[in-house]
Order: C-alpha cells, then structure tokens, then sequence
C-alpha cells in the first residue's frame, strides 16, 4: 500500500504560479512512476503529467506543456508539480497517483493504470 498526501494549491491570478506536492508513506515511494491528473467542475478528470520512478523521464499534456513541470525527491518520497503562467482554465481538483506497478516505466495517460490517489487539492486560477 501506497499512502499519498497533497498539498499546495489555493487561489492565484492569471500568469502567476503555484506548486503542488505529494508526499508518500508506504511502500517505497522510489518505486513507483507517479502521475498528476485534474478535474474541473462538469468536466472527466484530465491527464496533466507523468514522471518515471527515477525522474528520468517526464510527459505532459499539450495543454501544460511549457508551463508545468514534473519532478520528484526520493529521498523525501515526494514528487511536485511545478505550474507557472497559470491561466483560468487550469482551475480544476488537482490529483497526484501512483502506477498500479511498481519499477514500471511506463507513463500511463489513463487513471485506471494508476491504484494509489491524494485526496485532491483545489487549484483557483482568477482572470
């Protein structure tokens, strides 16, 4: 079992910045590629970006590309998501997961590839 515990997020203007972590207890967190997906209101729940278990590998969205950035601390069992130039329409609950296999290095897109959920953090982006 894998425990993930979010933070950050809150209420920011347009083109400002904000950072999210997930922080984990557990298994070894080192273990496992971790993925940061969204969901605004009336909307699916959206990929934002993936990380493998090392950090060596990233992918985002098209729609964050350039914007956010995926990294991780295994020595603190934490990965960030770094988002900069914030527009209105990145509002939306943001979710850190954990792939459902552990040294995988894929980087799934699809939630159901992923077993372990934050409970979700409110990013407000204001115009």
């Amino acid at each position: 079992q894998v425990q993930l515990v979010q933070s950050g997020g809150g209420l920011v203007q347009a083109g400002g910045s904000l950072r999210l972590s997930c922080a984990a207890s557990g298994r070894p967190f080192s273990m496992y590629a971790v993925g940061w997906f969204r969901q605004a209101p009336g909307k699916e729940r959206e990929f934002v970006a993936a990380i493998n278990w090392s950090g060596g590998r990233t992918y985002y969205a098209d729609s964050v590309t350039g914007r956010f950035t995926i990294s991780r601390d295994n020595a603190k069992n934490t990965v960030y998501l770094q988002m900069n130039s914030l527009k209105p329409e990145d509002t939306a609950v943001y979710y850190c997961a954990a792939d459902r296999s552990p040294g995988t290095e894929r980087l799934s897109l699809v939630g159901a590839e992923y077993d372990y959920w934050g409970q979700g953090t409110q990013v407000t982006v204001s115009s």
